[in-house]
């Protein structure tokens, strides 16, 4: 009798192996393997998956493999079922989306590197990917509200006075207190000009207010603008929580940032993601210390976040930093320079990868240094000449061990990843795209009825009010011409009838002429305007 195998069985093989391979790329069920140390590169070198949220740092000079150790990471921590941020600054991790190819031309150097560190299963794979764009161009366009975003934020993305930054402050306040959203950025502009005119009966309140630093505010608006941060401020904002996912089979989802275009703008760069930080901070619940990460965040290119950043930023950060943990977020700053992040912030980052570093000057001499003293030291090496000494591809690791303990500091030979290296080209961007799970969600801007509109209308009803009550002030006048009119038309009859009557009468007739051309001369004076519009509001509203 022969058996017929089930056509799904025959996959079965295939199966299984990419689960292995995912094995591997973990390292273990509670590990992410990162490549090999040791003096022959044989001993695995793993970063527990436990203490992930303990942030970390991966730093060196251009060209020494950060993107690739990126690269791998986000496999690793998408195969253990962890979501995925990174930003992609020069193109090249969007090959996440696609398979590594045996067409390759490092495909040999790749084999030869799993066999050294013994990546026995070494193979490639597919990550699911999510593109995301500021400028909704070469992805899901990704936005938020001028009141999200908060005075802190937007002064810091405007670089802001300590004087405007006040004004900014009472915007937000007033916005508040009259019932007025802040959404996009004409809401803002709209609110400034309110602002502007009504500053004499806020500034018992909240402080003077002055034209000068309104008309700067404005002007900052406008650079922010010409650099496309238009179409970061409005509607449908951005939700966290679809960045926060997985696929039915269990992968994180990787989501990338297109900021090659973003960086030509550096300052509205880093504040959109120190502004996803602060939003994740405030949506996520606390957690304590879970199995694996919620979200891993990378932070390339993170100097961009501290330079110039006031210390009042700069303390903002580090709080959120030193607390984001316990909600199951792991932040990696990836910089050149570990002296790009501030001490306070470089204390708290417990797992590291450090790329060689180039001392050429004595700012560099003193970074090595730098870098070197925050490693445990390893007595088979000296950790400032081997960072000196590392070629592409190869870091000094330390990661946390059991019971947060860092480990010894080991010359580390970084695993291959298993996806492309390199872009993926336009078409397959876009099918990514097109296929993705919250693809038509964001893609339509909405506008909805905002400070902007409801400013816009305020004014349109107090034009109207002021054309009704111009209107009535014309008619009233009218009214008194006409009464003018009567009334000397009147002394015209009475000067007719005195010729015919006696010399008491017309005595008495000479007083009341007197009287009525007094009369009417007050009607050329504004006291007697006044007076008249009374008497004929009085008589009118009694008819």
């Amino acid at each position: 009798m022969q058996v017929v195998c089930p056509w799904y069985l025959q996959y079965f093989p295939v199966i299984l192996l990419q689960k292995k391979r995912r094995e591997w790329a973990m390292g273990s069920k509670d590990r992410l393997f990162i490549g090999g140390g040791g003096a022959d590169y044989s001993e695995a070198q793993s970063l527990i998956l436990k203490y992930a949220n303990r942030h970390g740092l991966i730093a060196g000079a251009t060209g020494t493999g950060k993107t690739v150790t990126l690269q791998i990471l986000a496999e690793s921590f998408s195969a253990m079922g962890v979501p995925v941020f990174l930003s992609d600054v020069k193109g090249d991790l969007s090959g996440l989306a696609k398979a590594g190819s045996a067409d390759f031309k490092l495909h040999d150097a790749f084999i030869k590197r799993a066999g050294t560190i013994q990546f026995d299963d070494y193979g490639y794979d597919a990550f699911p990917v999510t593109f995301w764009d500021l400028f909704g161009e070469q992805g899901h366009p990704v936005r938020t509200t001028i009141s999200e975003m908060g005075p802190l934020l937007l002064s810091r993305l405007m670089e802001l006075s300590e004087a405007q930054e006040g004004v900014i402050n009472i915007a937000f306040r007033m916005a508040d207190e009259e019932g007025l959203p802040l959404l996009d950025m004409k809401d803002l502009r709209a609110m400034l000009v309110w602002l502007g005119e009504n500053r004499k009966a806020i500034a018992l309140e909240y402080g003077s207010i002055s034209t000068s630093s309104i008309g700067a505010i404005q002007r900052r608006l406008l650079v922010l603008e010409n650099q496309g941060a238009e179409a970061f401020f409005g509607e449908p904002a951005l939700d966290l929580t679809d960045m926060i996912s997985c696929t039915p089979g269990g992968q994180g989802r990787i989501n990338i940032l297109a900021a090659d275009k973003l960086m030509q703008s550096p300052r509205l760069y880093g504040t959109f993601l120190l502004w996803m930080l602060s939003e994740l901070f405030e949506m996520l619940p606390e957690v304590g210390d879970p199995d694996k990460p919620k979200l891993v965040f990378f932070f390339d290119e993170a100097h961009l976040l501290f330079d110039d950043a006031p210390k009042a930023l700069v303390d903002k950060i580090e709080q959120v930093a030193r607390l984001i943990r316990s909600k199951g977020v792991g932040v990696y700053f990836v910089t050149q320079k570990p002296d790009d992040v501030p001490e306070d912030i470089l204390g708290q980052l417990g797992n590291r990868v450090q790329h060689a570093l180039r001392a050429f000057t004595p700012r560099d001499q003193k970074a090595l240094k730098l870098a070197a003293a925050t490693f445990r030291t390893n007595p088979r090496f000296d950790t400032a000449t081997a960072i000196k000494e590392v070629g592409v591809g190869e870091a000094l690791v330390s990661t946390l061990m059991k019971k947060g303990m860092p480990s010894v500091v080991e010359r580390t030979l970084i695993r291959p990843p298993s996806s492309q290296l390199g872009p993926i080209t336009a078409e397959e961007r876009k099918a990514v795209i097109a296929a993705s799970p919250v693809a038509g969600i964001y893609e339509a801007e909405v506008d909805r009825e905002s400070a902007y509109e409801k400013l816009a209308k305020r004014a349109k009803d107090a034009a109207a009010e002021a054309e009704q009550a111009e209107a009535a002030v014309e008619r009233a006048e009218e009214k008194e011409r006409e009464f003018a009119r009567a009334r000397r038309f009147d002394g015209k009859s009475s000067r007719s009838r005195r010729a015919s009557t006696s010399k008491r009468s017309s005595r008495s007739d000479s007083i009341g002429t007197a009287f009525a051309k007094s009369f009417a001369r007050q009607l050329g004076t504004k006291a007697g305007q006044s007076i008249i519009r009374g008497v004929l509001g009085s008589l009118f509203k009694g008819r």
